[in-house]
């Protein structure tokens, strides 16, 4: 019987742990892709960091964005841009604490100057920072957002596909 009840919380405890959301570590050729994609999909980017009080501020609206637009193609992205030695120890806990459901990916490439004018030319570097696009249009926002900002951004993009 104590063997039954040790296994069953062994197994719970591997099965929960697996649940945590995976958040890849790429450089910027591994964010490419993410930046350019040509499908029937809207895409939202949102370059942020733990560290950025703007950026946590404006969190809950984007996730509210990939609440509400679930069921649509809609792809809510959050790129983390902390520093790979807080992962553990700031992004991991940070995502878990605040229940963060949308994609997260760590950006980890120091050679800023050389991929901030690929995100967008008109990008001076500061967040947040959102990319808006679709396969016909693409919009670049070096700004904060409220949810109702952000909504009709979305929205605009949606009945311009």
């Amino acid at each position: 019987m104590k063997l039954i009840f040790i296994l069953s919380i062994v197994f719970t405890l591997l099965f929960y742990s697996n649940q945590e959301q995976a958040v890849p570590i790429v450089d910027f050729k591994g964010l490419q892709p993410y930046l350019n994609k040509q499908n029937d999909t809207t895409y939202v980017i949102n370059f942020w960091a733990t560290r950025c009080k703007p950026c946590i501020k404006e969190l809950p609206y984007f996730e509210q964005l990939n609440e509400k637009y679930n069921n649509k193609k809609v792809k809510v992205i959050l790129v983390s841009l902390d520093f790979r030695k807080s992962y553990e120890s700031q992004l991991l806990p940070f995502i878990k604490r605040k229940g963060i459901k949308s994609e997260v990916i760590l950006l980890d490439d120091p050679d800023s100057n050389q991929w901030i004018d690929k995100v967008d030319a008109k990008w001076s570097g500061a967040i947040p920072a959102t990319i808006v696009y679709n396969k016909n249009s693409r919009s670049f926002y070096e700004q904060s957002f409220t949810f109702n900002e952000l909504d009709s951004v979305l929205n605009l993009k949606l009945s311009n596909p």
